[in-house]
């Protein structure tokens, strides 16, 4: 595999991941004014699909040149 496809994939995997987990763990939205409080829950399906297609791209980095052997 080619070495600069492997560097732009390992670090689109380590982004994706970095991404997926900030995404989930910001804390909720919170409006508060005096006695009232309005939350927004944040949806987490993004986060794991992040993850998942990071993961997926750091694989393929690692483990795409044997395969190929390119």
């Amino acid at each position: 595999m080619n070495k600069m496809i492997k560097t732009i994939l390992t670090i689109v995997g380590v982004g994706l991941i970095a991404y997926g987990i900030y995404t989930m763990i910001v804390p909720e939205t919170v409006l508060s004014i005096g006695d009232l409080d309005i939350g927004k829950v944040h949806n987490n399906d993004n986060s794991y699909i992040s993850i998942g297609l990071g993961l997926s791209a750091l694989i393929i980095s690692i483990v795409g040149e044997k395969i190929l052997k390119i």
